[in-house]
């Protein structure tokens, strides 16, 4: 589903239009965009959160995971994103620097990981590219379909 809009969004103005609680959603090219993952993809995300969150108790590290962190990236072009990682590992000191904002973020977090599907080239090409510009040290995609293998013609 895309929202059309007569101009581009900034990421502020993507936050205040944000359809909480209908999807996931995304600022892209200045519009928002559902991120509608299927069934298979969504089981792999949901194993990754618990996955972290039982490594993160046992080693008892100071980091939340969450499947709902959206942050502003910027594109070489300058054009402001809005992105919403499958899997985000966060330091519990900035998710708590200011616990009555919403979710979005501006500074880098310490994980994304992002689980391929159709889009598959937003994942290897856009957001690799935007998430080593916001600064991120860690990077993971998990493509357990081998869907760019596939697609790509070497």
């Amino acid at each position: 589903m895309t929202t059309t809009t007569s101009k581009k969004l900034t990421f502020a103005e993507f936050l205040e239009q944000y359809p909480d609680g209908y999807g996931i959603f995304e600022l892209v090219n200045g519009e928002i965009i559902q991120v509608e993952p299927i069934r298979t993809h969504k089981n792999v995300t949901r194993y990754l959160v618990k996955s972290f969150d039982k490594e993160i108790d046992r080693l008892q590290l100071d980091y939340i995971v969450d499947k709902d962190v959206v942050f502003k990236t910027v594109t070489a072009s300058g054009e402001e994103r809005g992105r919403n990682p499958d899997v985000s590992v966060v330091s519990a000191s900035l998710w708590n620097s200011n616990v009555l904002a919403y979710a979005a973020l501006t500074e880098p977090i310490q994980l994304a990981v992002e689980v391929v599907s159709s889009n598959w080239e937003d994942d290897y090409v856009d957001k690799l590219d935007e998430y080593q510009r916001l600064g991120i040290p860690e990077y993971w995609i998990v493509d357990y379909l081998a869907i760019a293998s596939v697609k790509l013609s070497w």
